[in-house]
């Protein structure tokens, strides 16, 4: 957290950390702000980024993922990774020299929730009594915000339709946290319920990259489970509203509140480059 408001007050802080290094995104989904916000941050600590996209590596398809990590760690300095299975980054992550950074798998999406966490600070100077309510589906990024959130003592309020809850395993690994932190966490079927009263009303795309074939159920399923100005009245008065992006207007989020006075999406967006700044600082200094 520190690191990340380093990183974000002085461009230049380790701006040569990187020298003579090269970081791989090897990516077999496409991305707007995960790849800008690591090459920037890669070019301004001094390194070279080096894009590897599903034309060029295929992970298990056109050779092993296990060759992968051992042929590339030979040329590469660390990798980023954004993969549709988290068992790719675990396999990265076993058979690879260098650094292996989770950019994004089915499981996780770890840099978005420490770009969060750190954006709720930032925004309210503390985590103490502050709830977070994620409405959506029990995703990647439902995962990661349930480990950050009990980590640091946000409490959170899940609500999906039946269903779509979240893994209950990281469900529990949470609660695990939530006896130290003493966070709590609530999982329900009813966005009102979720909304009450809290600080952080968060949403997600229904339908995620690789879940097109399923959209016309999903949507169907969660009608009932948008961001509107009916159900922000339950919110605390001075309310934020994140979304970690691409976002579908009229979907999960109407036009008015995600493009209105209680939105911090830009500066979410934003605070990716310099969280993920952050964690290249803490892996190579």
């Amino acid at each position: 957290m520190d690191m990340t408001e380093k990183a974000k007050k002085n461009k230049t802080w380790h701006h040569d950390l990187l020298k003579g290094r090269t970081i791989g995104l090897v990516f077999q989904k496409p991305s707007n702000r995960t790849r800008v916000s690591f090459e920037v941050g890669i070019t301004q600590l001094g390194g070279h980024c080096l894009y590897l996209g599903p034309d060029e590596i295929n992970l298990g398809v056109r050779e092993s993922t296990s060759d992968v990590a051992k042929t590339l760690s030979r040329f590469l300095d660390g990798i980023v990774a954004r993969t549709f299975s988290h068992e790719d980054i675990i396999e990265l992550a076993k058979q690879a020299d260098v650094p292996i950074i989770n950019g994004l798998s089915d499981l996780y999406h770890p840099c978005q929730a420490l770009t969060d966490i750190f954006s709720i600070k930032e925004k309210f100077g503390t985590f103490k009594d502050i709830t977070l309510a994620y409405i959506g589906d029990g995703n990647n990024v439902c995962h990661s915000l349930l480990l950050a959130c009990s980590k640091v003592g946000i409490n959170m309020n899940i609500a999906t339709p039946q269903g779509y809850e979240p893994n209950f395993t990281i469900v529990n690994m949470a609660r695990k946290h939530c006896e130290v932190s003493k966070a709590h966490i609530s999982i329900s079927n009813s966005p009102q319920e979720a909304a009450r009263q809290a600080n952080v009303l968060y949403a997600d795309t229904w339908v995620s990259m690789g879940q097109e074939a399923e959209a016309a159920k999903k949507l169907l399923d969660f009608d009932q489970f948008q961001i509107n100005k009916e159900l922000v009245k339950l919110a605390n008065k001075n309310y934020i509203f994140m979304h970690c992006l691409p976002a579908h207007r009229g979907q999960e989020v109407t036009e008015d509140i995600i493009d209105g006075p209680h939105s911090i999406i830009f500066d979410q967006a934003e605070n990716r480059l310099h969280t993920q700044k952050a964690i290249l600082i803490f892996l190579y200094s």
